[in-house]
């Protein structure tokens, strides 16, 4: 038997007057995007053998690529030797895998210029980038003049005149002035000096990029971000000598920079704000983050007037070490939040609004909070941290490290928080467990401060106790 359908006259005025009152859209365009156009270096006389140069080559395909509107430069596997290249507007390198970019190691190799010296390098660029899962090498190896245990002795071409310092090498891969960079899915290897520079760009993108530098190199930073601004870091891994990310306001305001999921050992510090400090820092936040074998886990070095405030570190598990105390900055300092003035006559930046949530540490040092007498520390906070302080190696402690500049290092008794200069404390679920050697010894204070100079702290479940105890209460 056929059924009959009806429609009640209210009920189909009430479904009509529904669809009525929704709006109708059509569905999105489908919008089709030419194909990228490629380009190989191969097909511009590229041999890829490591010892010839294939500069002119490498130049001359990303010269066509950007001719033609843009696209993707293409290594296939090899060794490219190389003087600097420039990737132009609209540029992808693909390095594939098996294939790496190797730079030069002359000073001829370079421009004259010693602030563009770089294996990779974009200049006032927009929409470029590097992928493709293969190497970017820095031949960093052949920069050490001598190697040593603790730190290797780098050659400088401060002697040929092209610039001054001891710091006189080429950094691997640089963004200058550049807009829409993204750069992922690649190996940044052995760079001579700094890894990776952005200076004054704008929304940029780094994710799942590997970065590995001498542990004994001095200097062989792994991403240093100066005065640029919408910058997100995701999933990288990072081992270097020195300092592993460090965003720098010498030459202008850095705003919105996000650090997330990443891996990170230094023999200095792991992240680092400053010390080119001369301008603002703010919006800044990492989350998600482990570090380990670090000689400072995340550290703040404002001595150029810059102020720093709206930063969050949340999640991460930090383990730091004492390493060298005069070779390498750092004590050991999980956490060190510090601004002075790097000349007598320096203007001293302030601090504030700091977040410090979920972290759990392990260290061979405590927290050094310092501020300076114009340049106080302001509106930080604690909340659920938990530290381990006890000692594995046989370096010395009882050092207090203000460098760059202000006071160097001082002798100082160790404890769990030193506090300098501080308006506005607040700390909830903190917990410090002192192991025996330290509690039976000489380690046993848990904050150290001046009132003169320390004001408003807020304690909220604070707790303070020896590794034994803690095991007293789990049997």
């Amino acid at each position: 038997m056929a059924a009959t359908l009806l429609f009640h006259p209210t009920l189909f005025f009430l479904l009509f007057s529904i669809v009525q009152s929704r709006p109708y859209t059509l569905p999105p365009p489908t919008i089709q995007l030419p194909l990228p156009h490629f380009f190989s270096v191969a097909d511009y006389g590229a041999i890829g053998d490591g010892q010839h140069y294939d500069t002119a080559a490498i130049q001359a395909a990303i010269d066509a690529c950007h001719s033609a509107g843009g696209g993707h430069v293409r290594f296939p596997p090899g060794t490219y030797l190389t003087a600097t290249v420039y990737i132009k507007s609209g540029v992808y390198l693909v390095v594939e895998e098996g294939s790496k970019i190797l730079g030069g190691t002359k000073l001829e190799d370079y421009p004259a210029e010693c602030s563009r010296w770089y294996v990779v390098l974009a200049e006032n660029a927009m929409d470029v980038g590097i992928t493709g899962g293969g190497v970017i090498d820095g031949h960093g190896s052949k920069f050490v003049k001598s190697s040593g245990v603790a730190k290797n002795v780098m050659v400088s071409w401060n002697e040929t005149g092209a610039c001054s310092g001891d710091e006189c090498r080429p950094r691997l891969v640089g963004f200058l002035g550049s807009r829409n960079v993204r750069v992922w899915n690649i190996h940044l290897n052995e760079p001579a000096y700094w890894c990776l520079h952005l200076v004054g760009c704008d929304n940029t993108s780094i994710h799942d990029v590997s970065i590995y530098g001498d542990f004994n190199t001095p200097n062989n930073d792994g991403i240093d971000i100066e005065a640029s601004n919408n910058t997100v870091i995701t999933r990288c891994n990072i081992n270097t000598g020195d300092d592993s990310i460090c965003p720098k306001t010498t030459y202008g305001p850095l705003y919105n920079l996000t650090v997330t999921n990443c891996w990170i050992r230094s023999r200095s510090s792991a992240i680092k704000l400053g010390s080119g400090s001369s301008y603002d820092f703010k919006g800044l936040v990492f989350d998600n983050i482990t570090i380990v074998d670090s000689h400072r886990g995340l550290g703040m070095q404002i001595r150029d007037g810059g102020n720093v405030s709206d930063v969050t570190f949340s999640n991460m598990n930090i383990q730091t070490r004492y390493y060298e105390p005069v070779l390498w900055w750092g004590r050991a300092e999980p956490i060190y939040i510090t601004t002075c003035p790097r000349y007598p006559n320096s203007k001293e930046g302030s601090i504030s609004n700091i977040r410090f949530i979920n972290i759990t540490a392990t260290s061979e040092n405590g927290v050094f909070l310092s501020g300076s007498r114009d340049g106080h520390l302001s509106n930080l906070r604690f909340q659920n941290v938990n530290f381990t302080y006890r000692r594995w190696t046989n370096f010395p402690d009882g050092l207090v490290d203000y460098g760059p500049g202000c006071r160097g290092l001082v002798n100082h008794s160790p404890a769990g928080i030193i506090m300098e200069h501080i308006d506005g404390l607040e700390l909830e679920n903190v917990n410090m467990i002192w192991s025996d050697v330290f509690q039976n010894k000489r380690w046993n204070n848990p904050l150290d401060f001046l009132p003169s100079t320390v004001n408003n702290i807020s304690f909220l479940n604070f707790r303070s106790e020896s590794d034994s105890e803690v095991r007293g209460k789990d049997i």
